[in-house]
Parts: C-alpha cells; structure tokens; sequence
C-alpha cells in the first residue's frame, strides 16, 4: 500500500509501510548511510502525519520483513497476544500516543500493553514522541525482574560494575569490582567483557567472580560477556553461571551475523536454568539472561531489509522479550558515529531504546557512552544520563573512571552513579543495599569514607581470591 500527503502544497508520497517508517524516523546517520532517510524536515514531517494515521491493525497485518524469510518476524507474530490487542487494533498510532502519554495511565495499565503490541507499533508511537514525551512515558512503567536480587521496582537504580581488564588479568578484574562494589555499585550485575574469547580465559574469569562473591555472600550477580558458546562450554567444564550473555539484533540474518539463532538461545536458557537448580544457591527469581543490543547493528551486518534502525531496534526487544531475560542494556553510542553521528542522535537514541524496551515489558539498562571518534563528551554522557535516570532507566555502567581500558570508550563512573542516585533520591536493589550496610560500605544511607575498615577486607581479599 502506497500513501501520501500534501503539506503546505507540496505533495510527498510514500511506497509503502517501510517507507513511511524510515523517513518518519529522527535524523540518524544510519539511516542516511543506508539511504533510507527522509531528504528534508518536510519530508520528515509528512512522513509523521501520515503514520500518526495509520491505524495499529495494519501494521500488524502487513510485517515490515517478510516472515517466511525471517525467523524474528515468525517470532513476533507468535508472540503477539492479540485478544489483548484486539481493544487496541481501532486506534491509530497518533491515539496510542496519546493513550500512552494520559496522567491517567500507571504501571499497572501499561505493563498490559506488554504482549499486545508488536515491536513494529512501539516504533511507530516512539517516532511521533518528543525527548520529553519519552522520558515522561517511561518513567511510568516498572517491569521488575530477579535472579540473585530484585531490580526494577520504584525508587531503585542498579549499577552494573564493568571491571574490564586489557589482558584479562583477574587481580586487575577483583580489584576494580571491589573499587565498584566499595562505591555502593555492582547490584545489577559484576560483568567483565574478556579481550580474549577462550574457553579458558571465561572460566577462570567467571571462577574467580563467583570467589569473590561467595566471599562475602554478595547478593548480586556475575556474568563473562563472552559469545553465548563459549560460555556454555565453559559451563559445561564446571564454571559458574549466572547470567548467560548474548549480543542481540533484530533480523534473522543479523543474528546470524553474531553466530547465533532463536533456537540456540532457547537452548541456552534452559542449560542455564538446569544449572542453577543444581546449585546451592539462594535464587530469589529465575531470570538468567543478559542481552545487549544497540541502534546500528544490523545495517552494519548488511542485514537490516531496508528498515530504518529505530525500528530495527524495537525488533532486537521483540526477540529479547521472548526468553524473560533479566537485564537488557542498550549501548547507545558504542556502534560508532557512522549509525550515531552526535550527541543530539545518542541522546535521541538513548531515549527511544529505554522507552520501547519498557514499552515491551523488558528490564531496561543503558551503558551512556560514546566512542572517541564521535562529536560528543563527558557532558552528553552527563545528559543522557540524568535523562534517564529522571525516565525510571533500571540501570547504569559503572566503568573505573567512566573509561574502559579494554574496549576503548568511553562510559559513566562509579561517581556517576553515586551522583544520579544522590540527585534522584534513589537507592541500589534492596537486597544489596542490605549487605552494603551489613559490611558497613554504607551507614544510615551514606557512603563510608574511603579509609573505612570495609574497603581495607576487601582489597585485602582480592589478593586471597585472585
């Protein structure tokens, strides 16, 4: 189906669906590298009346990406409820804007939109959205999830520690958690992305994590971002898993693209979840998966159908919702300003990916970073990320320094994130904050000093551990 629309006498004309999409969609430079941009802000203005038109019903019914040629559309459409959709399907995607923005609207009301709306819709309504009319939205919902401890609920910012180390020694990855852990940081989840994918390097990696954590019984969590095989194999040698990583993207063969597949993460879900049964551990939820995604991946596999990367993206959440993962994080910025040109684009992008995962019923993060080429700072990652912290975000990086020595970009600090909290009256997951009062870390909510008898067992333990 073709649309088009006159504006101030000029006349624009659409294609199809896709279309309409890509060129109703924010300025991003990937979307212009792919050629799919709107060619004016008039152009981009025609194409957003002419969706907020359209009605929800027709973009389910006609699937941007041809589900007998992709296995994530299958997905989508086998997923989508549609007797809870069926109140929906009447209203265009301009009234669920405005459905979605009513003061009237809680927690409760739109987490029953979960599995109504297909990803596709929630891109729709996000590109009609302003900067503020996301974080607004967001900041309603609360989709709350638990593994080791609780994340999610009302008035709770987790930080996931990121003791990254470029020759993956584990004294250096012990200390900067411990450095982390003595900020108050590291309830989401202690997480070391290995610059070596061995078998061997994970292992030790997550061996000496769960040491670590065993210690001083940490209610928290670790995980080895390495591929989803490696860590299976090393989990099949007997190291520890608690959260299973995994790199998603929103088409079948930008998936395939990472090595992997719909099928293999089934698989690796339920290893995961049999391995925690046989563990002597105090689980207080079964939510053992871990997914990061961002704007950019599938164009940049040359897998992405013509979609705009927005909409792409909404996609990646549609694939993550169907294995009931425990944190999602958008790294916003790190593809490079190829897909992400400037701050304004990360910020927009930042924004849009924490309201359609929530939109989605996902648990959403966001690593507020950039990397050294783009035309942005410290002060863009500042602003993202006070942002999302007023938008309800879930969770932050917590990067000695706020720069990543392995990975090479920049991100936010354990400061930062002691910062957001202080400014937001926000507080870490509830079960961590009880042990960070138990290990005197913290006393009647404030930080102890850095020379507290905390700090001095455990850097001392680093050394027995490592």
């Amino acid at each position: 189906m073709s649309y088009s629309i006159t504006v101030r006498s000029e006349r624009f004309s659409f294609a199809d669906l896709r279309e309409v999409f890509a060129k109703a969609n924010e300025d991003k430079s990937g979307d212009r590298l792919a050629g799919i941009a709107a060619g004016s802000e008039q152009e981009r203005v025609a194409a957003k009346l002419v969706l907020a038109d359209i009605p929800l019903a027709d973009i389910v019914a006609n699937p941007l990406i041809d589900p007998t040629q992709d296995e994530v559309s299958r997905l989508i459409l086998a997923t989508h409820d549609q007797a809870a959709f069926r109140p929906l399907a009447h209203l265009t995607v301009g009234e669920l804007r405005e459905y979605v923005l009513d003061e009237g609207q809680d927690s409760a009301r739109l987490g029953a939109l979960h599995w109504a709306i297909i990803p596709e819709v929630a891109a729709a309504v996000t590109k009609l959205m302003s900067n503020k009319d996301l974080v607004m939205a967001a900041s309603k919902i609360r989709n709350i999830t638990r593994c080791r401890n609780t994340m999610g609920q009302p008035g709770v910012l987790g930080i996931r520690v990121q003791p990254n180390h470029p020759a993956d020694d584990l004294g250096g990855i012990l200390l900067s958690a411990v450095d982390g852990l003595l900020f108050g940081c590291g309830d989401a989840v202690i997480g070391v992305n290995p610059a070596t994918e061995s078998v061997e390097t994970v292992s030790r990696i997550l061996h000496g994590l769960q040491r670590l954590i065993a210690a001083y019984d940490i209610p928290t969590q670790s995980c080895c971002l390495a591929h989803i095989s490696t860590q299976l194999d090393s989990l099949e040698r007997g190291a520890p898993v608690d959260l299973l990583f995994q790199s998603l993207a929103g088409t079948e063969a930008a998936n395939a693209s990472f090595g992997i597949n719909l099928d293999m993460l089934g698989e690796g879900r339920e290893r995961v979840l049999e391995h925690h049964r046989n563990r002597e551990v105090a689980w207080v939820g079964d939510a053992v998966m871990y997914f990061e995604t961002g704007q950019g991946s599938a164009l940049s596999a040359n897998a992405h159908h013509d979609v705009d990367q927005l909409t792409l993206e909404a996609r990646t959440y549609g694939v993550a919702r169907a294995f009931a993962p425990f944190l999602v994080n958008t790294v916003v910025g790190f593809i490079g300003p190829e897909y992400l040109y400037d701050e304004r684009q990360i910020v927009r992008a930042g924004l849009e990916d924490h309201f359609m995962g929530k939109l989605l019923g996902l648990p959403m993060g966001c690593d507020v970073c950039y990397t050294n080429h783009a035309q942005a700072d410290q002060n863009s990652a500042d602003n993202l990320l006070l942002l999302l912290t007023a938008a309800g975000c879930n969770y932050f990086m917590g990067v000695p320094c706020a720069d990543d020595v392995m990975l090479s970009y920049q991100s936010t600090s354990f400061h930062d994130a002691l910062s957001a909290r202080q400014l937001f009256g926000l507080r870490p997951a509830p079960e961590f904050l009880a042990w960070l009062e138990q290990m005197d870390i913290v006393r009647n909510g404030e930080l102890m000093a850095a020379d507290s008898p905390a700090r001095q067992r455990l850097e001392g333990a680093v050394k027995r551990i490592a």
